[in-house]
């Protein structure tokens, strides 16, 4: 039985702790000790030093009561950082059964809702006397710096990370949601140089650089491209005097896709915009994409989806699933060989100040973790 006041103060307890992005030391020394004091080995990677954080990943494990230790090995994860204004956050408790801020930051329940849920999980399964797998509690840092803790983690994926179910708690919408379909993402660098000269003079003898990436980019196909591509100019950079003919033009893009397939022809033909756009110019290009993370897919058929839908039913609530546009851990635990879904915690107007938990959602995503790892013993 989730103890709901426990549950509430614990969330409160961790949203008071400052961690944006980049700072998460404080945090991560809080989260060592809670995790340790109920009995969970904890693990901390060395991938602060890559990612310049205050922090590495934490890997709590809490190994399978006896007779369990067949049961699948299950990972849950949250990230431990918020984004800004996240610095002295008063969490205030209204009547309406929303947990708010004061309204000058983000409240931070992305994702110290799910953070709360897996302490209040674990909770309950040793009071209860639960019989349970093994269990990974896989707490990264950086989340909301591009996936930074995770990136870097799947460089040389830890020993102890190994698990066959992979559940992020991590994503909008009501418990009972989940995300079973992610894109990839590439971010894109353009440069192209053209030839300055006096744009009164002699502009005749010059290249515009800002004139080539204009016919490039009216080139390309860009916004949504299909139900599975999108595609976008984030930045455009170049020139100063106007007297100058600008010499050079920095582009900064993506493009996403559920389907790798379809990325890279996405990618071909951004390329191919700027490829024609500079040879019928006389300009020179510099193209350069890189994956940023891997995409995921499911359907209701995937025993990690299926797994989690039971789990659902057996709480009350309606399983529904979805395909999201956002990339988030779940994605890179999928590069990493784990088939993770990201689930639905039930957070509300995040990455604003008018951030808010509803804590009957709070009480649902607790019971849900508890839920599927019950659903794991059945196995």
């Amino acid at each position: 039985m989730i103890e709901q006041n426990r549950l509430v103060e614990q969330f409160l307890q961790l949203v008071k702790i400052d961690s944006e992005t980049k700072h998460e030391q404080e945090i991560s020394g809080v989260l060592k000790t809670l995790f340790g004091g109920l009995g969970l080995s904890v693990f901390e990677d060395d991938t602060a030093a890559v990612t310049g954080h205050g922090a590495g990943n934490l890997i709590f494990t809490l190994d399978a009561t006896p007779g369990q230790e067949l049961v699948p090995v299950l990972l849950f994860t949250c990230h431990m950082d918020t984004v800004t204004p996240g610095k002295g956050i008063k969490p205030r408790v209204d009547n309406d059964g929303y947990i708010r801020s004061d309204g000058t930051t983000i409240l931070g329940s992305d994702d110290k809702a799910g953070i709360a849920a897996m302490i209040e999980a674990i909770q309950v399964l040793k009071k209860e006397a639960i019989p349970h797998g093994k269990l990974l509690f896989v707490i990264t840092a950086g989340e909301e710096s591009g996936l930074l803790g995770s990136r870097a983690m799947a460089q040389n994926p830890p020993k102890e990370l190994q698990a066959k179910y992979g559940y992020a708690l991590d994503s909008n919408g009501k418990v009972g949601q989940i995300a079973v379909a992610a894109p990839t993402q590439a971010r894109i660098q353009i440069t192209i140089k053209g030839r300055s000269a006096h744009a009164g003079v002699n502009p005749e003898d010059g290249i515009s650089a800002i004139q080539v990436a204009s016919k490039a980019i009216s080139r390309m196909p860009l916004g949504r491209i299909d139900f599975e591509t999108t595609a976008n100019i984030g930045s455009f950079a170049g020139g100063g005097a106007t007297n100058i003919v600008c010499e050079r033009v920095d582009i900064a893009a993506e493009a996403r896709s559920l389907e790798q397939a379809k990325l890279d022809r996405q990618l071909e033909a951004m390329k191919r915009a700027c490829e024609s756009a500079t040879e019928e110019m006389g300009a020179k290009l510099e193209f350069h994409s890189e994956i940023i993370y891997p995409a995921y897919k499911y359907d209701e058929t995937a025993p990690v989806v299926k797994l989690a839908m039971k789990a659902i039913e057996s709480i009350g609530r309606t399983g529904s699933t979805f395909h999201t546009g956002g990339g988030s851990d779940a994605n890179m635990f999928n590069g990493m060989g784990i088939p993770t879904v990201n689930l639905a915690v039930g957070y509300e107007n995040i990455h604003t100040t008018e951030e808010q938990m509803p804590i009957s959602e709070l009480v649902a995503v607790s019971e849900l973790v508890v839920a599927i790892v019950k659903e794991a013993a059945k196995e």
